[in-house]
């Protein structure tokens, strides 16, 4: 099928699912020389981070989600994951690359156009290298594959500020730095979240890539710190759910004004033991690799509010994590038919069901659903 998809709900036909094959999957990088020994060193305590357990229960989980999409009837696309162990070196800095796991992050579709949008993570340099034989066959069918600029990430491009007595860090404004997962598409709309992934001036690359049938809006009051399917999920025209812990109805976005807004707080907590692993495993091996000067995210893991990242097959059919259970029960007395699924590591991996997968492909038509 040609690529073609501009909304989060309509029927779904072709979607990417992550994978999290590889050998290590931590992601890293360091201004320093990055010698054999620190080479070693990042891998050993690599396999420490993501042991074989961990792995194996999350690619059972992955399967499971893909025997449902494939059910339903979705054409189910994956990855390619060779060169998420390579380590490298640009003029300014060395990294190594991520799992191929975080299928939305990097990648917008709009209609019959896939942007690869500019991180602001270095480790992510060439993770959209993954996806490039998908886009080709899209390409070849004739969509518009569009890649925004590389940015160079020198220096301090991060800064830290404390704002209602909480720190908080944000991206500067030095060049266009966008991860897709930062965007709702709602057909000719798009809400935009300017966050610690995303600066104004990617919103700004956004509105200028898509053109005048497009309308960007941004907003940075309702969330600061990554992407917004944590916060903002539509799930069918006129219908959002929102992040009560994070939109209220002085800062919801006005664009939902006359929308129906589903405020929902009761999201079920972070299990004790990815606690404890994350508390007794990960943060210890931080620390050890921050003493040879070499910066990575394991100290941190997804926030509870991962429970809420679903996927809509159609307008009537979300796959869920089944530990969700308020949710489900929320979405069935909205005559909603929700689908539970395993997905144990979503805050370790940091990303939930709706992050984990891209849909390229849907029944959907350029439309307006603010008229």
């Amino acid at each position: 099928m040609k690529l073609n998809s501009h909304n989060e709900w309509d029927k779904l036909r072709e979607v990417v699912v992550g994978t999290v094959e590889g050998r290590t999957g931590l992601s890293f990088h360091t201004t320093l020389p990055l010698t054999k020994e620190k080479c070693a060193k990042i891998e050993e305590l690599s396999f420490r981070a993501f042991p074989k357990w961990l792995i194996d229960e999350a690619n059972e989980d992955l399967t499971g989600l893909c025997d449902v999409l494939t059910k339903f009837g979705v054409k189910v696309l994956r990855p390619n994951s060779e060169t998420v162990d390579s380590f490298y070196v640009t003029p300014f800095w060395s990294a190594g690359g991520d799992r191929m796991y975080n299928m939305r992050d990097l990648h917008l579709v709009v209609g019959n156009k896939v942007l690869e949008t500019p991180s602001q993570e270095r480790y992510r340099m060439f993770e959209s290298f993954g996806l490039y034989q998908i886009w080709h066959d899209y390409f070849r069918q004739g969509c518009q594959w569009v890649a925004g600029p590389k940015p160079m990430l020198k220096g301090q491009y991060i800064v830290d500020f404390e704002e209602d007595g909480h720190k908080h860090q944000k991206l500067g404004e030095e060049e266009c730095l966008l991860e897709a997962a930062n965007v709702v598409r709602m057909g000719r709309d798009m809400l935009c979240l300017v966050s610690r992934s995303g600066n104004n001036l990617g919103a700004k690359w956004l509105q200028a890539t898509l053109g005048e049938e497009y309308k960007v809006h941004t907003t940075e009051e309702i969330y600061r710190s990554t992407h917004i399917d944590s916060t903002v999920m539509c799930l069918k025209p006129g219908i959002v759910l929102l992040n009560a812990a994070r939109v209220n109805e002085k800062n919801c976005p006005r664009l939902f004004e006359k929308w129906e807004k589903i405020y929902f707080s009761d999201i079920v907590a972070t299990p004790r033991e990815t606690i404890e692993f994350h508390e007794n495993i990960r943060k210890p091996i931080h620390a050890e690799l921050a003493s040879l000067g070499i910066s990575t995210d394991i100290h941190h893991m997804a926030s509870d509010w991962i429970g809420m990242n679903f996927l809509s097959i159609d307008p009537d059919h979300i796959i869920i994590d089944k530990r969700q259970t308020a949710l489900i029960k929320l979405f069935e007395k909205m005559k909603f038919v929700p689908i539970p699924i395993s997905f144990r590591h979503s805050h370790l991996l940091k990303g939930g069901i709706h992050c984990s997968t891209l849909d390229t492909v849907r029944d959907s038509k350029l439309e307006s659903y603010f008229d």
